[in-house]
């Protein structure tokens, strides 16, 4: 088994990390550790791995190095260990995964095994969510040296500030069956997202193995308004129940194609790709990853009451 392992992820020691890795992993299975460098990614290491006949890869790192991996992996039949060290370990909060280091390899060597979604965003791969406009802002304004220092909390602190300069833009958004036109502040198109990712939970409870996406319309266009929707959001992520807040809408597809007027900063699983336009699709069952099978929910959707909607099914 490869663990492909990056020092410079989170705010840990990585020679701890990687010391405390290898007395709970090595007893149990051969492991050919590989360190990622300024010069060799993840993903490079991953090929490389792979092309060598590896039965199954373990990432140790944030989830830019996460999804390097498992990109790498997606649609074969080589499972995915995750022992998360980054900022916001995001994936591994989406799917219910240990964060401390020990709990992550106990359940790695328990061997139980999950096969989730994965998806493409123009052509990149997706493993939590792609998010347009407020979302892409706040992470825009998360900069390196915050996050050094405040960790998460450097993401709250820049959605703080960019609640008052929330802007509205004209979003078309088309699915398999229809097309949808709506006034909004924020489109976050979720694979799978953690509850600390509350513009992404208008359906409370992103799928990850339901051959869907999920998508949350953020309509709002004051702080105030804002202020109350994103409560709502957080109460669902928590409670499970999804909203029902007037500026907030959500709906599930296979697919999305999202054009905005003007064009909107993107950012994909936590990294700025550039603006709209953007085509999201699913990959149903493309991951397969050590973790305990879970229930499946209900889809849902809701889009009565956003401003300026119109929704035109498309003709089979």
């Amino acid at each position: 088994m490869c663990l492909i392992f990056n020092p410079v992820a989170g705010q840990g020691n990585p020679e701890q990390d990687l010391a405390m890795i290898r007395s709970i992993l090595e007893p149990a299975i051969a492991l050919d550790v590989q360190m990622t460098t300024p010069d060799i990614s993840a993903a490079e290491l991953a090929k490389k791995a792979m092309e060598s006949g590896v039965t199954a890869l373990i990432a140790s790192g944030g989830d830019g190095t996460i999804s390097a991996v498992a990109d790498a992996l997606i649609g074969k039949d080589i499972p995915l260990g995750i022992i998360s060290r980054g900022t916001a370990n995001g994936f591994v909060n989406a799917l219910g995964l240990p964060i401390a280091i020990a709990p992550a390899c106990e359940s790695i060597l328990a061997g139980h095994m999950r096969i989730v979604d994965a998806a493409i965003c123009n052509g990149l791969p997706m493993l939590l969510l792609a998010g347009i406009g407020f979302e892409a802002e706040t992470v825009k304004n998360a900069g390196r040296e915050a996050k050094n220092w405040l960790g998460i909390l450097a993401y709250v602190a820049a959605g703080i500030e960019q609640l008052g300069k929330m802007q509205q833009f004209e979003a078309e958004i088309e699915t398999e069956d229809k097309i949808i036109t709506v006034t909004a502040a924020a489109l976050t198109i979720a694979n799978a997202a953690p509850p600390t990712s509350i513009l992404a939970q208008g359906v409370a409870g992103v799928v990850v193995d339901d051959g869907l996406l999920d998508l949350t319309i953020i309509s709002t266009k004051s702080k105030a308004t804002a202020i109350a929707a994103s409560f709502e959001l957080l109460t669902s992520a928590l409670s499970g129940e999804a909203v029902r807040h007037p500026d907030i809408g959500y709906l599930r597809a296979k697919s999305f194609k999202v054009k905005t007027d003007p064009p909107q900063r993107v950012v994909l699983d936590g990294e700025i790709i550039g603006h709209t336009p953007i085509e999201v699709k699913c990959i149903p069952n493309g991951l397969i990853i050590f973790a305990p099978q879970t229930e499946p929910t209900q889809p849902e959707e809701k889009l009565e009451g956003l401003p300026n909607l119109k929704v035109t099914l498309k003709s089979n």
